[in-house]
């Protein structure tokens, strides 16, 4: 089953901030992230169920070869990306 994916503006907020970050160190660093984070996505379309429970009802996805965690929660065939964090960044989802 293909899951279609909303990301919230928060979200698409967070993804932005990080992926200037890295385009002030390096722009090939941020083509990677980029491509990593689009991989991810991939991810989630196919089987986001595959990722376990983190807090009520959202799951999570480390992006590979980056510290961040894609948050999300499940709806019938529709994924909601409610954040996109640094894994060490403090925050009031990180309740695990």
């Amino acid at each position: 089953m293909i899951y279609k994916i909303v990301i919230v503006d928060e979200a698409k907020a967070d993804y932005r901030k990080s992926l200037e970050w890295y385009k002030d160190i390096n722009p090939e660093l941020a083509k990677k992230f980029n491509l990593s984070f689009k991989k991810s996505l991939a991810l989630l379309k196919e089987n986001p169920l595959h990722f376990q429970i983190r807090y009520a009802d959202v799951r999570t996805l480390l992006i590979d070869t980056f510290p961040y965690l894609i948050h999300f929660t499940v709806y019938e065939k529709l994924v909601v990306i409610t954040a996109i964090y640094h894994i060490s960044r403090d925050s009031k989802l990180n309740l695990f």
